[in-house]
């Protein structure tokens, strides 16, 4: 039986400022993508999220934006591709920092928002995520039947990744919206187990779209997360990682 990952973004708070539950989260994810500075976190936010997630056994990633903290990352931002790459490598080193702290590896990278969609369609995007990544000898997350396909296996490995709480377009990409609507739990465990089993998601538009996945997304930020995570979860346990 293949296995698969549950992964989720988190640490997106700043000073008191909080944004999902990601300790009520964590018992239902294996995988954590942690905010780096730029979209959303802090270091303070980023060591207290580094160090919950230790407690829970989930491994961390890191979650590099646009330098776009008031759009929350989920902004477009036209920078040239050494500009980028470089502000990718400083956002996973500076949680690489607190993972050699706590005894942990980086297990992959994952851009964030505005930067994941750029990386689809965008050359110099894509090649500038890979190169940070490839730096850090790291796999990353990435969506099928896009750049992330025909340039990140060049530069390190990739898992294949579908969001369980996002729509899809009719490439089988996710929409990126600056907030998320709300979601049930058993719309969301259709999508994925759609994937899972049938190995093609249902567009915005209705199209059934071919696809693949490694890794399922659920979001901190989506009203009901905790929910979410949680029936994701119980479908996915036979799969689980």
């Amino acid at each position: 039986m293949r296995k698969l990952d549950i992964n989720c973004d988190m640490g997106e708070a700043y000073s008191i400022y909080r944004c999902g539950d990601d300790a009520a989260i964590l018992p239902f994810i294996t995988s954590a993508n942690v905010a780096c500075g730029f979209h959303a976190s802090d270091p303070k936010v980023m060591h207290d999220t580094v160090r919950l997630a230790k407690q829970h056994g989930v491994k961390v990633g890191a979650h590099p934006s646009f330098p776009d903290r008031d759009g929350f990352g989920r902004r477009y931002m036209k920078m040239g591709q050494d500009e980028l790459r470089d502000a990718v490598i400083y956002q996973i080193g500076a949680l690489k920092a607190f993972l050699d702290i706590e005894g942990m590896p980086l297990n992959h990278v994952k851009p964030h928002g505005a930067l994941y969609a750029a990386a689809f369609t965008e050359e110099d995007a894509a090649i500038a995520c890979a190169e940070a990544a490839a730096a850090f000898s790291v796999p990353m997350y990435g969506t099928a039947g896009t750049l992330h396909e025909t340039i990140w296996p060049r530069y390190t490995p990739v898992l294949w990744e579908i969001f369980a709480d996002l729509d899809h377009d009719d490439e089988g990409r996710c929409i990126i919206t600056r907030e998320h609507t709300p979601v049930a739990p058993e719309q969301a465990v259709a999508q994925v187990m759609r994937v899972v089993q049938e190995s093609c998601i249902r567009s915005i538009n209705g199209k059934d779209v071919p696809t693949k996945a490694d890794t399922i997304c659920v979001h901190s930020d989506t009203p009901g997360a905790v929910e979410i995570a949680k029936a994701v979860h119980a479908a996915l346990k036979p799969w689980l990682v």
